[in-house]
């Protein structure tokens, strides 16, 4: 279950690229803040205290807890704008939850155990197709991240959603564009092999 950090913000009124500079040259970063049944909230939040959070894995993936001028909000990132030289955020999108909301979110996955898979030590190369599934369920039921083991994967093998297990109430949010994962497929040792 993803852990809830808090991120400092503070409201703000005025609109426009003349006042999103400004709010940039103050060291913050424009937000808005849309969903449930609360009209969209625009706010400046610190940019050093973003930072810190959308550099660590799973930024979207992860409940956060807006503080606005002491009143606290749950949200997810939806979305965030970089500058595109120094990668620096320009603005962000968060959508309110709470637990009896479902969402779609990007959980990523990790693959262990791949240079004992019996593929892999013939000289297969694991060929990853989803670095991440999109899943939906409920904010306080997502995974930090899914885990799949790679430790029986043979040569010409596939790693499908059948192979992944889900927590309780999370379902995947494509079924058919998601089925398959990962596949093992032939090196230049094996291809060698079976042309002789």
């Amino acid at each position: 279950m993803s852990l809830s950090h808090v991120l400092e913000a503070q409201e703000r009124t005025a609109s426009g690229t003349g006042s999103a500079r400004a709010i940039r040259r103050a060291n913050l970063v424009p937000a808005i803040v849309y969903g449930g049944k609360s009209e969209p909230l625009m706010v400046a939040i610190n940019e050093k205290q973003l930072n810190l959070e959308c550099n660590q894995t799973g930024f979207f993936s992860r409940i956060l807890t807006l503080n606005v001028n002491g009143k606290e909000q749950q949200v997810l990132a939806k979305d965030i704008q970089l500058h595109p030289v120094t990668d620096v955020p320009l603005h962000v999108d968060f959508q309110r939850v709470d637990k009896n909301s479902r969402v779609h979110v990007n959980v990523p996955i990790n693959f262990i155990n791949e240079d004992r898979a019996p593929g892999v030590k013939r000289g297969g190369t694991l060929n990853i197709i989803a670095h991440k599934l999109e899943i939906i369920c409920s904010p306080v039921e997502i995974p930090e991240v899914l885990t799949i083991d790679l430790i029986k994967l043979d040569m010409g093998g596939s790693v499908t959603l059948d192979n992944v297990t889900l927590p309780a109430n999370v379902k995947p949010a494509n079924p058919a564009r998601d089925h398959v994962i990962a596949t093992l497929v032939g090196g230049a040792k094996e291809a060698d092999k079976e042309a002789e």
